[in-house]
């Protein structure tokens, strides 16, 4: 595969969450091994398997442009919230649909 063919969902991920998925990989998709290599505990692999999932999707969608995917990003990293995300989104979008 060249680095052009390579998927926008994939090089949206930051180097922890591609690590992640090659343990997850390595390991069969196995949750408990998962807990072990991280020394944690289950609920805590599939919350931040769950995390990951969603920015796969969001980053899977080809309609969204980049300033979007970023606040929807921040919202999964709990940096804001989803409150704050809807609105800044809602307004980038009338500013841009005034244009």
């Amino acid at each position: 595969m060249n680095r052009d063919e390579v998927p926008n969902w994939i090089l949206a991920l930051d180097k922890e969450s591609v690590e992640f998925i090659r343990k997850f990989v390595m390991n069969s998709g196995s949750l408990k091994n998962m807990a072990d290599i991280y020394n944690v505990s289950y609920p805590t692999v599939r919350a931040k398997l769950d995390s990951l999932i969603k920015k796969i999707e969001l980053n899977s969608k080809k309609d969204d442009v980049e300033f979007v995917k970023m606040i929807k990003n921040l919202v999964i990293d709990e940096r804001i919230s989803l409150d704050t995300a809807k609105l800044i989104i809602d307004k980038y979008k009338n500013e841009r649909s005034d244009v």
